[in-house]
């Protein structure tokens, strides 16, 4: 019984801010989602990655060996899922990034947080830069039948992972007045996040849901299989372990619609993709956050 409210005092926050956004725009309410993403994504959440890495009390060979955990990890994911869509004939353009990429910046860093406080967050950046480094090259360019690899060097948030790493690495840190300014802009990036979240979803148009269900059935187990399977590889201890886990069967992430929307693929169908999972990961995150706690 304790297990269960832990395990509720730690998605409740999560579900509650999403639906606030998902309220608020059903109540009619303006919500400018491209202000509020560019702004996220430009200044918040790099505010939050460096700070989370630079005070970080984790050994650099602990995060290292998450790092590489992460990336055989989504490596894996993205090989099993392009047998998958061959096998069941779907198309690449649509289906392909969707099962790969997760939702681990809008929902996995604020479950990663609210588990495991600032340890997990720590983590919980690293694999959402992998993330973000492969979604911004291979995942544009699949979606799109043609990216621009190079552009990922411009991204805030990776110019912000790398630069945490290196002050982690070093043990340097930055003035005081610095690192509360940035401190204070980070802590905005999980709320907005989630309620942002919230927002898409309720705009989203969904046509048909039974092969979205199946799909996102399946990305759950393949993905989560995976990860756990690479993280006893590894030898990963309990915390990074269970991070990496979550982080990886986080829901299909909103993102992977507006990609599908910008380049031409059948975005309706990722919607359903994004609605289905997400609405899933009610009930199977809270159940995986239990066999991990």
């Amino acid at each position: 019984m304790q297990l269960v409210l832990t395990v509720l005092e730690i998605v409740s926050p999560v579900f509650i801010l999403a639906l606030i956004g998902f309220g608020w725009v059903k109540a009619g309410h303006e919500y400018r989602i491209e202000f509020v993403t560019r702004l996220a994504m430009t200044l918040s959440i790099p505010a939050l990655i460096f700070v989370a890495l630079v005070n970080a009390k984790i050994e650099p060979a602990a995060l290292t060996s998450l790092l590489m955990a992460a990336t055989v990890g989504f490596a894996a994911v993205t090989a099993v899922a392009f047998v998958a869509v061959k096998v069941f004939k779907l198309e690449i353009r649509t289906y392909l990034a969707p099962l790969i990429f997760g939702n681990t910046g809008n929902l996995g860093l604020p479950l990663a947080y609210f588990a495991f406080g600032d340890e997990g967050l720590s983590y919980a950046v690293v694999v959402f830069a992998v993330m973000a480094l492969w979604s911004f090259t291979f995942g544009v360019y699949v979606t799109a039948g043609g990216g621009h690899p190079g552009k990922v060097i411009k991204e805030p948030l990776v110019g912000a992972t790398l630069l945490g790493g290196l002050f982690l690495w070093q043990g340097w840190t930055l003035p005081t007045f610095a690192m509360n300014t940035l401190d204070l802009l980070g802590q905005i990036a999980i709320p907005v996040m989630l309620i942002t979240l919230g927002v898409a979803m309720a705009r989203l148009q969904v046509n048909s849901m039974g092969r979205a269900v199946a799909l996102s059935l399946g990305k759950v187990i393949l993905c989560a299989g995976i990860a756990a399977v690479v993280g006893q590889w590894f030898d990963l201890a309990p915390v990074p372990f269970a991070v990496l886990v979550v982080q990886i069967a986080t829901p299909v992430a909103v993102t992977s619609y507006m990609l599908a929307e910008k380049y031409g693929a059948q975005a309706q169908e990722v919607a359903g993709l994004v609605v289905a999972s997400t609405f899933l990961s009610v009930i199977y995150l809270p159940v995986l956050l239990g066999l991990l706690l």
